[in-house]
Protein backbone atom coordinates (compact mmCIF):
# COMPACT_ATOMS: atom_id res chain seq x y z
CA UNK A 1 0.00 0.00 0.00
CA UNK A 2 2.89 2.34 0.74
CA UNK A 3 4.29 1.77 -2.75
CA UNK A 4 0.90 2.42 -4.31
CA UNK A 5 0.55 5.66 -2.32
CA UNK A 6 3.98 6.81 -3.44
CA UNK A 7 3.11 5.96 -7.04
CA UNK A 8 -0.15 7.92 -6.77
CA UNK A 9 1.60 10.97 -5.30
CA UNK A 10 4.27 10.88 -8.01
CA UNK A 11 1.78 10.89 -10.91
CA UNK A 12 0.75 14.59 -10.57
CA UNK A 13 4.41 15.53 -10.19
CA UNK A 14 5.36 13.62 -13.38
CA UNK A 15 2.43 15.14 -15.28
CA UNK A 16 3.39 18.63 -14.15
CA UNK A 17 7.02 18.05 -15.18
CA UNK A 18 5.96 16.90 -18.64
CA UNK A 19 3.69 19.90 -19.09
CA UNK A 20 6.43 22.30 -18.02
CA UNK A 21 8.77 20.56 -20.42
CA UNK A 22 6.26 21.07 -23.26
CA UNK A 23 6.07 24.75 -22.32
CA UNK A 24 9.90 24.95 -22.21
CA UNK A 25 9.76 26.26 -18.63
CA UNK A 26 11.94 23.61 -17.07
CA UNK A 27 15.51 24.64 -16.12
CA UNK A 28 17.08 22.13 -18.54
CA UNK A 29 15.17 23.38 -21.54
CA UNK A 30 15.42 27.13 -20.88
CA UNK A 31 18.92 27.40 -22.30
CA UNK A 32 18.38 25.05 -25.22
CA UNK A 33 15.04 26.31 -26.54
CA UNK A 34 14.47 29.93 -25.60
CA UNK A 35 11.37 30.25 -27.80
CA UNK A 36 8.39 27.86 -28.05
CA UNK A 37 7.71 26.10 -31.35
CA UNK A 38 4.54 26.50 -33.35
CA UNK A 39 3.53 22.89 -32.73
CA UNK A 40 2.70 23.49 -29.06
CA UNK A 41 -0.97 23.33 -28.07
CA UNK A 42 -2.75 26.54 -27.04
CA UNK A 43 -2.21 27.79 -23.49
CA UNK A 44 -5.92 27.41 -22.71
CA UNK A 45 -5.71 23.71 -23.50
CA UNK A 46 -2.66 23.28 -21.24
CA UNK A 47 -4.39 25.11 -18.39
CA UNK A 48 -7.42 22.90 -18.74
CA UNK A 49 -5.16 19.85 -18.56
CA UNK A 50 -3.53 21.27 -15.42
CA UNK A 51 -6.89 21.90 -13.80
CA UNK A 52 -8.01 18.33 -14.50
CA UNK A 53 -5.43 17.06 -11.98
CA UNK A 54 -6.73 16.36 -8.48
CA UNK A 55 -3.93 18.22 -6.75
CA UNK A 56 -4.81 21.42 -8.62
CA UNK A 57 -8.28 21.48 -7.07
CA UNK A 58 -6.84 20.64 -3.68
CA UNK A 59 -4.34 23.49 -3.94
CA UNK A 60 -7.06 25.93 -5.02
CA UNK A 61 -9.29 24.94 -2.10
CA UNK A 62 -6.39 25.14 0.38
CA UNK A 63 -5.30 28.58 -0.81
CA UNK A 64 -8.87 29.89 -0.87
CA UNK A 65 -9.59 28.55 2.60
CA UNK A 66 -6.41 30.09 4.00
CA UNK A 67 -7.18 33.49 2.48
CA UNK A 68 -10.80 33.43 3.66
CA UNK A 69 -9.92 32.33 7.17
CA UNK A 70 -7.18 34.94 7.54
CA UNK A 71 -9.58 37.65 6.45
CA UNK A 72 -12.27 36.32 8.79
CA UNK A 73 -9.82 36.20 11.70
CA UNK A 74 -8.86 39.83 11.21
CA UNK A 75 -12.42 41.00 10.60
CA UNK A 76 -13.68 39.37 13.79
CA UNK A 77 -11.03 41.19 15.81
CA UNK A 78 -11.77 44.68 14.47
CA UNK A 79 -12.88 46.88 17.34
CA UNK A 80 -15.56 48.64 15.32
CA UNK A 81 -17.40 45.49 14.25
CA UNK A 82 -20.29 43.97 16.23
CA UNK A 83 -18.84 40.42 16.45
CA UNK A 84 -16.17 41.65 18.90
CA UNK A 85 -18.61 41.91 21.81
CA UNK A 86 -19.51 38.71 23.68
CA UNK A 87 -23.16 39.08 22.67
CA UNK A 88 -22.22 39.35 19.03
CA UNK A 89 -19.96 36.34 19.32
CA UNK A 90 -22.85 34.30 20.63
CA UNK A 91 -25.05 35.26 17.68
CA UNK A 92 -22.42 34.75 14.97
CA UNK A 93 -20.81 31.32 14.79
CA UNK A 94 -17.03 31.34 14.92
CA UNK A 95 -15.52 29.51 11.91
CA UNK A 96 -12.00 29.57 13.31
CA UNK A 97 -12.28 26.22 15.08
CA UNK A 98 -13.42 24.30 12.03
CA UNK A 99 -10.99 26.24 9.84
CA UNK A 100 -8.09 25.33 12.11
CA UNK A 101 -9.10 21.69 12.03
CA UNK A 102 -9.23 21.69 8.23
CA UNK A 103 -5.88 23.42 7.90
CA UNK A 104 -4.34 21.11 10.49
CA UNK A 105 -5.34 18.09 8.44
CA UNK A 106 -3.72 19.62 5.36
CA UNK A 107 -0.53 20.41 7.22
CA UNK A 108 -0.37 16.84 8.49
CA UNK A 109 -0.28 15.72 4.86
CA UNK A 110 2.48 18.25 4.13
CA UNK A 111 4.42 16.97 7.09
CA UNK A 112 4.36 13.44 5.71
CA UNK A 113 6.05 14.63 2.52
CA UNK A 114 8.94 16.23 4.42
CA UNK A 115 11.12 19.22 3.66
CA UNK A 116 10.30 22.89 3.17
CA UNK A 117 8.54 22.99 -0.18
CA UNK A 118 7.72 26.16 -2.05
CA UNK A 119 4.00 25.82 -1.34
CA UNK A 120 4.64 25.37 2.37
CA UNK A 121 6.89 28.43 2.58
CA UNK A 122 4.37 30.50 0.61
CA UNK A 123 1.33 29.61 2.73
CA UNK A 124 3.15 29.42 6.06
CA UNK A 125 3.16 33.18 6.92
CA UNK A 126 -0.63 33.77 6.67
CA UNK A 127 -1.37 30.45 8.38
CA UNK A 128 0.99 31.36 11.23
CA UNK A 129 -0.70 34.75 11.60
CA UNK A 130 -4.07 33.01 11.66
CA UNK A 131 -3.06 30.52 14.34
CA UNK A 132 -1.43 33.17 16.54
CA UNK A 133 -4.56 35.31 16.24
CA UNK A 134 -6.66 32.51 17.72
CA UNK A 135 -4.52 30.62 20.23
CA UNK A 136 -4.27 33.64 22.56
CA UNK A 137 -6.94 34.30 25.17
CA UNK A 138 -8.79 37.21 23.56
CA UNK A 139 -12.44 38.31 23.28
CA UNK A 140 -12.78 36.88 19.76
CA UNK A 141 -11.56 33.39 20.76
CA UNK A 142 -13.14 30.48 22.59
CA UNK A 143 -11.60 27.47 24.36
CA UNK A 144 -12.35 25.32 21.31
CA UNK A 145 -10.84 27.79 18.85
CA UNK A 146 -7.75 28.24 21.01
CA UNK A 147 -7.19 24.48 21.20
CA UNK A 148 -7.69 24.12 17.45
CA UNK A 149 -5.30 27.03 16.76
CA UNK A 150 -2.62 25.47 18.97
CA UNK A 151 -3.01 22.19 17.10
CA UNK A 152 -2.66 24.07 13.82
CA UNK A 153 0.52 25.75 15.03
CA UNK A 154 1.99 22.42 16.10
CA UNK A 155 1.11 20.86 12.74
CA UNK A 156 2.75 23.81 10.97
CA UNK A 157 5.94 23.34 12.98
CA UNK A 158 6.03 19.64 12.18
CA UNK A 159 5.43 20.25 8.49
CA UNK A 160 8.31 22.71 8.24
CA UNK A 161 10.66 20.76 10.52
CA UNK A 162 10.86 23.66 13.01
CA UNK A 163 11.57 22.97 16.67
CA UNK A 164 9.36 25.69 18.12
CA UNK A 165 7.82 29.06 17.27
CA UNK A 166 11.09 30.93 17.79
CA UNK A 167 12.83 28.55 15.38
CA UNK A 168 10.03 29.08 12.84
CA UNK A 169 10.68 32.82 12.92
CA UNK A 170 14.48 32.88 13.01
CA UNK A 171 15.41 29.60 11.30
CA UNK A 172 18.95 28.24 11.05
CA UNK A 173 21.36 26.91 8.45
CA UNK A 174 19.06 24.03 7.49
CA UNK A 175 15.59 25.53 7.96
CA UNK A 176 14.53 28.89 6.63
CA UNK A 177 13.06 31.44 9.05
CA UNK A 178 9.76 33.16 8.26
CA UNK A 179 10.06 36.39 10.28
CA UNK A 180 10.43 38.64 7.24
CA UNK A 181 7.47 37.04 5.45
CA UNK A 182 5.25 37.25 8.53
CA UNK A 183 6.12 40.93 8.89
CA UNK A 184 5.14 41.34 5.24
CA UNK A 185 1.69 39.98 6.11
CA UNK A 186 1.35 42.25 9.16
CA UNK A 187 2.90 45.38 7.69
CA UNK A 188 -0.23 46.74 5.92
CA UNK A 189 -2.11 46.57 9.23
CA UNK A 190 0.66 48.23 11.29
CA UNK A 191 0.59 51.72 9.78
CA UNK A 192 -0.23 54.74 11.93
CA UNK A 193 -3.76 55.21 10.62
CA UNK A 194 -4.81 51.55 10.38
CA UNK A 195 -3.48 49.57 13.35
CA UNK A 196 -6.12 50.83 15.80
CA UNK A 197 -8.90 49.39 13.62
CA UNK A 198 -7.75 45.81 14.12
CA UNK A 199 -7.54 44.60 17.69
CA UNK A 200 -5.69 41.41 16.82
CA UNK A 201 -2.77 42.83 14.87
CA UNK A 202 -1.05 44.37 17.90
CA UNK A 203 -1.14 41.08 19.81
CA UNK A 204 0.15 39.11 16.83
CA UNK A 205 2.94 41.64 16.35
CA UNK A 206 3.87 41.59 20.05
CA UNK A 207 3.89 37.79 20.12
CA UNK A 208 6.09 37.71 17.02
CA UNK A 209 8.53 40.24 18.43
CA UNK A 210 8.84 38.58 21.84
CA UNK A 211 9.78 35.26 20.20
CA UNK A 212 12.81 36.78 18.46
CA UNK A 213 16.03 37.16 20.46
CA UNK A 214 19.60 38.21 19.82
CA UNK A 215 21.18 38.04 17.24
CA UNK A 216 18.20 37.49 14.95
CA UNK A 217 16.43 40.69 15.97
CA UNK A 218 18.98 43.27 14.76
CA UNK A 219 18.55 42.62 10.99
CA UNK A 220 14.81 43.36 11.33
CA UNK A 221 15.13 46.28 13.74
CA UNK A 222 14.00 48.86 11.19
CA UNK A 223 10.68 46.99 10.81
CA UNK A 224 10.13 46.07 14.46
CA UNK A 225 10.90 49.40 16.14
CA UNK A 226 8.29 51.71 14.49
CA UNK A 227 5.22 49.59 15.45
CA UNK A 228 6.55 49.33 19.01
CA UNK A 229 6.86 53.11 19.19
CA UNK A 230 3.30 53.48 17.87
CA UNK A 231 1.98 51.21 20.61
CA UNK A 232 3.96 53.05 23.28
CA UNK A 233 2.64 56.43 22.11
CA UNK A 234 -1.04 55.44 22.31
CA UNK A 235 -3.38 57.06 24.82
CA UNK A 236 -4.84 53.76 26.07
CA UNK A 237 -2.80 52.42 29.01
CA UNK A 238 -2.97 48.80 27.85
CA UNK A 239 -1.52 49.72 24.44
CA UNK A 240 1.15 51.87 26.08
CA UNK A 241 2.10 49.00 28.37
CA UNK A 242 2.31 46.60 25.43
CA UNK A 243 4.58 49.04 23.63
CA UNK A 244 6.78 49.34 26.72
CA UNK A 245 7.25 45.55 26.81
CA UNK A 246 8.10 45.50 23.11
CA UNK A 247 10.63 48.33 23.45
CA UNK A 248 12.23 46.72 26.50
CA UNK A 249 12.57 43.44 24.59
CA UNK A 250 14.21 45.30 21.71
CA UNK A 251 16.67 46.99 24.09
CA UNK A 252 17.62 43.65 25.68
CA UNK A 253 18.06 41.77 22.39
CA UNK A 254 19.73 44.37 20.17
CA UNK A 255 23.40 45.25 20.17
CA UNK A 256 24.23 48.71 21.61
CA UNK A 257 25.81 49.74 18.32
CA UNK A 258 22.58 49.05 16.41
CA UNK A 259 20.55 50.93 19.01
CA UNK A 260 22.79 53.96 18.86
CA UNK A 261 22.73 54.01 15.07
CA UNK A 262 20.41 56.64 13.56
CA UNK A 263 19.81 58.00 17.10
CA UNK A 264 17.41 55.13 17.88
CA UNK A 265 18.43 54.89 21.54
CA UNK A 266 17.67 58.58 22.08
CA UNK A 267 14.23 58.16 20.54
CA UNK A 268 13.44 55.17 22.76
CA UNK A 269 14.77 57.06 25.80
CA UNK A 270 12.36 59.90 25.10
CA UNK A 271 9.44 57.50 24.72
CA UNK A 272 10.32 55.72 27.97
CA UNK A 273 10.30 59.01 29.86
CA UNK A 274 6.79 59.99 28.73
CA UNK A 275 4.93 57.27 30.71
CA UNK A 276 7.02 58.05 33.80
CA UNK A 277 5.64 61.58 33.75
CA UNK A 278 2.00 60.94 32.91
CA UNK A 279 1.07 57.25 33.16
CA UNK A 280 1.65 55.60 36.51
CA UNK A 281 0.34 52.22 35.37
CA UNK A 282 3.28 51.84 32.99
CA UNK A 283 6.02 52.18 35.62
CA UNK A 284 6.33 48.43 36.16
CA UNK A 285 7.79 48.01 32.69
CA UNK A 286 9.23 51.47 32.13
CA UNK A 287 11.65 51.69 35.06
CA UNK A 288 13.53 48.41 34.33
CA UNK A 289 13.55 49.30 30.64
CA UNK A 290 15.04 52.71 31.37
CA UNK A 291 17.75 51.11 33.48
CA UNK A 292 18.75 48.78 30.64
CA UNK A 293 18.61 51.58 28.09
CA UNK A 294 20.81 53.88 30.17
CA UNK A 295 23.60 51.30 29.94
CA UNK A 296 23.42 51.71 26.15
CA UNK A 297 23.44 55.51 26.21
CA UNK A 298 26.26 56.10 28.70
CA UNK A 299 28.66 54.49 31.13
CA UNK A 300 27.18 53.81 34.57
CA UNK A 301 28.48 56.16 37.29
CA UNK A 302 29.51 53.14 39.37
CA UNK A 303 31.95 52.06 36.63
CA UNK A 304 34.03 55.23 36.85
CA UNK A 305 37.32 54.63 38.64
CA UNK A 306 38.89 56.60 41.47
CA UNK A 307 40.90 58.59 38.91
CA UNK A 308 37.70 60.32 37.82
CA UNK A 309 37.92 63.23 40.22
CA UNK A 310 34.77 64.89 38.94
CA UNK A 311 31.72 62.84 38.06
CA UNK A 312 29.46 65.03 36.00
CA UNK A 313 25.68 64.62 36.37
CA UNK A 314 24.26 62.38 33.67
CA UNK A 315 21.02 60.72 32.59
CA UNK A 316 21.24 58.30 35.51
CA UNK A 317 20.95 61.30 37.84
CA UNK A 318 17.98 62.62 35.91
CA UNK A 319 16.09 59.34 36.08
CA UNK A 320 16.86 58.74 39.77
CA UNK A 321 15.85 62.31 40.64
CA UNK A 322 12.57 61.86 38.77
CA UNK A 323 11.92 58.52 40.48
CA UNK A 324 12.51 59.93 43.96
CA UNK A 325 10.25 62.90 43.21
CA UNK A 326 7.41 60.61 42.19
CA UNK A 327 8.03 58.20 45.05
CA UNK A 328 7.86 60.94 47.64
CA UNK A 329 4.43 62.07 46.46
CA UNK A 330 2.95 58.65 45.64
CA UNK A 331 0.12 57.43 47.87
CA UNK A 332 -1.11 54.35 46.00
CA UNK A 333 0.13 51.14 47.57
CA UNK A 334 0.43 49.27 44.25
CA UNK A 335 2.60 51.97 42.67
CA UNK A 336 4.68 52.32 45.83
CA UNK A 337 5.54 48.62 45.50
CA UNK A 338 6.54 49.12 41.86
CA UNK A 339 8.78 52.05 42.72
CA UNK A 340 10.31 50.24 45.70
CA UNK A 341 11.12 47.18 43.59
CA UNK A 342 12.82 49.31 40.91
CA UNK A 343 14.89 51.52 43.22
CA UNK A 344 17.67 49.11 44.43
CA UNK A 345 19.12 48.49 40.94
CA UNK A 346 19.30 52.24 40.34
CA UNK A 347 21.16 52.80 43.62
CA UNK A 348 23.55 50.01 42.65
CA UNK A 349 24.13 51.60 39.24
CA UNK A 350 24.81 55.03 40.77
CA UNK A 351 27.57 53.85 43.08
CA UNK A 352 29.16 56.61 45.13
CA UNK A 353 27.36 59.18 42.97
CA UNK A 354 24.26 58.43 45.05
CA UNK A 355 25.64 61.03 47.48
CA UNK A 356 24.14 63.68 45.23
CA UNK A 357 20.66 62.36 46.09
CA UNK A 358 21.02 61.39 49.77
CA UNK A 359 18.75 64.07 51.17
CA UNK A 360 15.81 63.13 48.97
CA UNK A 361 16.62 59.42 49.24
CA UNK A 362 16.52 59.67 53.03
CA UNK A 363 13.04 61.21 52.98
CA UNK A 364 11.78 58.47 50.65
CA UNK A 365 13.25 55.64 52.75
CA UNK A 366 11.83 57.03 55.99
CA UNK A 367 8.42 57.57 54.45
CA UNK A 368 8.18 54.08 53.00
CA UNK A 369 9.42 52.34 56.18
CA UNK A 370 6.70 54.01 58.23
CA UNK A 371 3.82 52.69 56.08
CA UNK A 372 2.60 49.14 56.61
CA UNK A 373 2.57 46.97 53.47
CA UNK A 374 1.25 43.60 54.65
CA UNK A 375 1.11 40.72 54.10
CA UNK A 376 4.40 40.46 52.17
CA UNK A 377 5.85 43.87 53.15
CA UNK A 378 7.45 44.26 49.73
CA UNK A 379 7.99 48.01 50.00
CA UNK A 380 9.63 47.84 53.42
CA UNK A 381 11.97 45.02 52.44
CA UNK A 382 13.08 46.87 49.31
CA UNK A 383 13.59 50.10 51.23
CA UNK A 384 15.75 48.28 53.77
CA UNK A 385 17.79 46.92 50.86
CA UNK A 386 18.16 50.46 49.49
CA UNK A 387 19.25 51.72 52.90
CA UNK A 388 21.82 48.96 53.22
CA UNK A 389 23.31 49.71 49.78
CA UNK A 390 23.37 53.44 50.51
CA UNK A 391 25.14 52.98 53.86
CA UNK A 392 27.77 50.70 52.34
CA UNK A 393 28.39 53.05 49.42
CA UNK A 394 28.14 56.48 51.04
CA UNK A 395 29.18 55.63 54.63
CA UNK A 396 31.12 58.91 55.24
CA UNK A 397 27.87 60.85 54.74
CA UNK A 398 25.84 58.72 57.17
CA UNK A 399 27.25 59.90 60.49
CA UNK A 400 25.03 62.99 60.48
CA UNK A 401 21.96 60.87 59.70
CA UNK A 402 22.40 58.18 62.34
CA UNK A 403 19.90 59.60 64.83
CA UNK A 404 17.03 59.91 62.34
CA UNK A 405 17.66 56.54 60.71
CA UNK A 406 18.15 54.69 64.01
CA UNK A 407 14.89 56.07 65.39
CA UNK A 408 13.03 54.87 62.27
CA UNK A 409 14.62 51.40 62.38
CA UNK A 410 13.80 50.88 66.05
CA UNK A 411 10.21 51.93 65.44
CA UNK A 412 10.07 49.44 62.57
CA UNK A 413 11.27 46.65 64.88
CA UNK A 414 8.54 47.46 67.37
CA UNK A 415 5.84 47.54 64.69
CA UNK A 416 6.94 44.21 63.27
CA UNK A 417 7.05 42.53 66.68
CA UNK A 418 3.40 43.40 67.47
CA UNK A 419 1.95 42.92 63.97
CA UNK A 420 -0.10 39.72 64.09
CA UNK A 421 -0.88 39.83 60.37
CA UNK A 422 2.67 38.98 59.32
CA UNK A 423 3.86 35.49 58.63
CA UNK A 424 6.90 34.16 60.46
CA UNK A 425 9.07 34.20 57.34
CA UNK A 426 8.26 37.84 56.52
CA UNK A 427 8.78 38.89 60.14
CA UNK A 428 12.14 37.14 60.19
CA UNK A 429 13.22 38.84 56.95
CA UNK A 430 12.28 42.26 58.24
CA UNK A 431 14.02 41.66 61.56
CA UNK A 432 17.24 40.41 59.98
CA UNK A 433 17.40 43.21 57.43
CA UNK A 434 16.72 45.85 60.07
CA UNK A 435 19.40 44.41 62.35
CA UNK A 436 21.90 44.51 59.49
CA UNK A 437 21.15 48.18 58.82
CA UNK A 438 21.62 48.99 62.52
CA UNK A 439 24.98 47.22 62.49
CA UNK A 440 26.07 49.23 59.45
CA UNK A 441 25.00 52.45 61.13
CA UNK A 442 27.01 51.48 64.19
CA UNK A 443 30.09 51.10 61.99
CA UNK A 444 29.53 54.53 60.47
CA UNK A 445 29.12 56.17 63.88
CA UNK A 446 32.24 54.50 65.42
CA UNK A 447 30.22 52.68 68.11
CA UNK A 448 27.80 55.45 69.08
CA UNK A 449 24.83 53.27 68.14
CA UNK A 450 25.85 50.58 70.64
CA UNK A 451 25.99 53.11 73.45
CA UNK A 452 22.50 54.31 72.57
CA UNK A 453 21.13 50.75 72.41
CA UNK A 454 22.43 50.01 75.92
CA UNK A 455 19.82 52.41 77.30
CA UNK A 456 16.94 50.23 76.02
CA UNK A 457 15.42 47.77 78.51
CA UNK A 458 12.36 45.58 78.86
CA UNK A 459 10.18 48.54 79.86
CA UNK A 460 10.54 49.97 76.36
CA UNK A 461 10.01 46.93 74.14
CA UNK A 462 9.33 43.23 74.05
CA UNK A 463 11.82 40.44 74.65
CA UNK A 464 11.93 39.65 70.91
CA UNK A 465 13.17 43.16 70.14
CA UNK A 466 15.73 42.97 72.95
CA UNK A 467 17.07 39.69 71.56
CA UNK A 468 17.35 41.26 68.13
CA UNK A 469 19.21 44.28 69.48
CA UNK A 470 21.51 42.03 71.47
CA UNK A 471 22.93 40.70 68.20
CA UNK A 472 24.37 44.16 67.44
CA UNK A 473 27.49 43.49 69.49
CA UNK A 474 30.23 43.69 66.92
CA UNK A 475 31.17 46.68 64.91
CA UNK A 476 30.76 46.49 61.15
CA UNK A 477 33.73 47.54 59.11
CA UNK A 478 33.42 50.45 56.78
Amino acid sequence: MKGAAEHTESEPSMELSSLLHDLHLSPSSSSEKPLPSASLPPITELLSRLQEADWWAELQVAYSSVSALIGCALCRSVRTTPPLCPLGLSRHPDPSGSGCSALTARWELCGNVGGQSGVLLSVCPPVCVFSVTHFQDRPWTSPASRAAARSLQEALLRAGRWRDSAHLLTGDEENRGMLGEILDVLQPQLSKDVWTRCEAVKFVFAWTLLQVTRPSLSPHLSRLLPPSLLLNDHYRPENCMLGVHCLHHIVLNTTPADLRQFNRAEVVYGRFQTPVHVRGCCHAGVLPGLLDLLAVLEKPPSSLGPSSSHRKPCRHDDVLRLMLTHMEAENKVALRRVYAAALPPYVDRMGVAVCRHLRRLERVVLGYLEVRDSPEETSRLKMLEVLEKSIRTAWPRMACRVDVLLRCLLKLLLDVSVDSGLSDSVRQQLTNQTSLCIKLLDGCSHGDVQRLLEQIDSSCCSSEVLCCLATVTTRTGR
